[in-house]
């Protein structure tokens, strides 16, 4: 087992960094809808923090703006159509300004659903919540598809490419796991060989806190920006 903890990962950050990131960032009402990904399953790892990424990053927003609200209504193993009929009430009566979606593997592992029939249920989701006028966000999911799951790998691969194009039609923050190199550590996955261990949960919510800095700078006129 490595010796690698939380505040040794280069991959982490301190709370006190990704506060300092997302100070600029305009959203005050944070939702994640979706699957167990959104819901934070996953296994403890010693030296890191057993806490979610969504968790952590609203925890992050908070500190960043202490007026921030969160709602997280991901249910281990939704697919496409039980999040667009069993979330999007709570999430549209939340009135939200930033949604992070995260469902479709449901849908390729239990539903053996076509690339294209996701894709299109995917694209009907986003278009639903859009409609809130919240931003969007979204990621692709890691390629640590070794061992037993490796024959899921070119599916996957393929739901990464829905994943892009689904976030391109709707302007979202996309964050790229696809080829983040923690996904090829002996602690960026659980047991299950499915879901990430709570130092990849780390990683997630630090690849998100980044990259949303990031896009608020683009954005921000720089008379605007945060400067220090």
């Amino acid at each position: 087992m490595s010796e690698r903890i939380e505040s040794t990962d280069p991959f982490t950050l301190s709370d006190a960094a990704a506060t300092a990131l997302l100070r600029d960032v305009p959203w005050r009402r944070f939702a994640v809808i979706g699957d167990s990904t959104a819901a934070g399953t996953g296994d403890p790892w010693p030296g890191y923090e057993n806490v979610p990424w969504a968790d952590r990053l609203a925890r992050w927003l908070l500190a960043a703006h202490p007026r921030t609200d969160y709602l997280n209504t991901g249910v281990e193993g939704a697919v496409l159509a039980e999040v667009i009929g069993g979330q999007l009430p709570a999430l549209q009566a939340f009135r939200p300004d930033l949604v992070h979606i995260t469902c479709g593997g449901n849908d390729l592992f239990l539903r053996d659903a076509t690339l294209a029939e996701v894709e299109t249920a995917l694209d009907d989701l986003c278009t639903r919540v859009a409609a809130t006028g919240a931003r969007l966000s979204l990621f692709t999911l890691a390629d640590a598809f070794t061992g037993r799951m490796a024959p899921l790998r070119p599916r996957f691969a393929g739901f990464a490419e829905s994943v892009r194009r689904v976030a391109h039609r709707h302007d979202a923050v996309l964050t790229e796991f696809w080829d983040h190199p923690a996904r090829l550590r002996a602690d960026w996955l659980s047991a299950d060989r499915i879901h990430v261990t709570m130092a990849g949960h780390a990683v997630v919510a630090a690849e998100l806190a980044k990259n949303f800095a990031r896009h608020t700078a683009r954005e921000l006129p720089p008379e605007l920006a945060h400067h220090g």
